[in-house]
């Protein structure tokens, strides 16, 4: 089971990864202090698979890729929100990280809630209360590049099977 973070509306991503810690790409770095402004026990209590779940326009703010590869490294699986600034929607699936559009299970699921989430069916399971929700899943081709960890490892695969 999945653990669900709780974040309101306009999460930026001067919040997600603050930009004084920007002067280092190693993703642990990024991890060890991704949302710390908004959560400072976060980093260290984000266990890999949990859910982040956010309110509308989550990832708002500069076009940093840094954004979603925090969150990422953090071992977050999937990040569930109303709705998503775009380039940080893009941002995410150029980099692996899966997100799902879905505004009754953005209000429905609570901080600690036991979340399970299917990517291939969309399906979003808040285990806690026992209500389902349905986003919606993504095509065949993106849930491959997702599993492929990304736009570059995903066309890199294409290549070597080519």
């Amino acid at each position: 089971m999945s653990k669900a973070w709780r974040f309101g509306d306009d999460v930026d991503t001067d919040v997600i990864i603050p930009a004084r810690y920007l002067n280092k790409t190693s993703h642990k770095h990024l991890a060890a202090h991704c949302m710390e402004d908004v959560d400072a026990s976060f980093a260290e209590a984000v266990q890999v698979g949990d859910v982040i779940v956010g309110g509308k326009n989550f990832g708002c703010g500069s076009s940093r890729e840094h954004a979603p590869l925090a969150i990422k490294s953090a071992g977050v699986q999937v990040v569930i929100a109303e709705s998503f600034a775009r380039i940080f929607y893009r941002n995410s699936l150029n980099i692996g990280l899966p997100i799902l559009e879905c505004s009754e299970a953005a209000r429905g699921i609570q901080a600690g809630d036991d979340v399970s989430v299917n990517l291939e069916t969309g399906e979003i399971l808040n285990v806690t209360q026992g209500t389902r929700f349905q986003a919606r899943p993504f095509p065949p081709f993106m849930q491959e590049l997702i599993k492929a960890g990304g736009l570059i490892p995903y066309i890199k695969g294409r290549k070597n099977n080519a």
